[in-house]
């Protein structure tokens, strides 16, 4: 599977979420901030990374 292969899914299963919990969600930066973190906890059980180090390889990223 490649690098957009794993976005797309993320991306999907992201709008998914949304659109089931979208409604039990007011405040739009709570919500982001648990996708961050739903995120960086499957990085983190796939690579044994610390949240950390994840956290900036993701602001690299998006820098």
């Amino acid at each position: 599977m490649n690098d957009l292969q794993v976005k797309g899914n993320w991306n999907e299963t992201k709008g998914k979420l949304k659109q089931k919990y979208g409604d039990l969600v007011n405040d739009d930066a709570l919500y982001a901030e648990g996708a961050l973190d739903k995120l960086i906890g499957a990085i983190q059980k796939k690579t044994g990374e610390s949240t950390e180090a994840i956290k900036k390889e993701i602001n690299k990223l998006i820098s």
